[in-house]
């Protein structure tokens, strides 16, 4: 989900040109992204260029961005967490219930990181499904549709609340705490021998 997630924020294809309409243009396709927008050409030359300014940039960009890079860090720090503990590393062995807490706490980190990227890729999606209905003179094959990176963010987002879920489901109850399970002897009906 970690993984997605940093593609799907790398990635230039958060909308693409729409194809719609009647008069199709096909020569040139744009892309754009959080941090840069590309032209590709029909002969396979891609250009693309930063984002100037970031105070210039509409909001729903500037907030996508900074829930992309929450949602990286939440789930960097997820990730050491949660190696810390794994039943299977050294750290804290003496305590299972500790470690266990620990990889709960991993758990939060990696549910919160997929929340912020459900809600950057949504608000995005949002503002492009708004444009693209929106009353205008920009003819529809000039407008703007959704990206293949959206779809990643969708899914890098599912993954990392999935996972977030599962290692939340390992922490333990208190009342298990320090509790311990011993066979009683149970009385032999057999005779015994000597």
């Amino acid at each position: 989900g970690w993984v997605a997630a940093l593609a799907a924020a790398v990635l230039p294809q958060w909308r693409q040109s729409s194809y719609a309409g009647d008069a199709i243009i096909t020569a040139v396709g744009l892309h754009e992204g959080l941090w840069m927008s590309c032209a590709a050409q029909s002969t396979g030359q891609v250009q693309c260029r930063l984002h100037d300014s970031l105070l210039s940039l509409d909001v729903h960009i500037q907030t996508s961005r900074a829930l992309m890079v929450i949602s990286l860090l939440l789930g960097f720090f997820g990730i050491i967490v949660s190696v810390v503990g794994m039943k299977c590393t050294k750290v804290g062995e003496e305590d299972p219930v500790t470690k266990s807490r620990i990889a709960g706490a991993g758990g939060v980190l990696f549910f919160l990181s997929g929340l912020c990227t459900l809600a950057a890729v949504s608000l995005y999606a949002t503002q492009v499904t708004y444009e693209f209905f929106r009353e205008s003179t920009i003819p529809i094959n000039a407008r703007y549709e959704f990206g293949s990176a959206l779809f990643v963010g969708w899914g890098a987002s599912s993954l990392s609340v999935l996972g977030g879920s599962l290692l939340c489901c390992s922490c333990p109850a208190k009342e298990r705490r320090g509790q311990q399970y011993h066979r009683q002897a149970q009385p032999s009906t057999a005779r015994d021998y000597v």
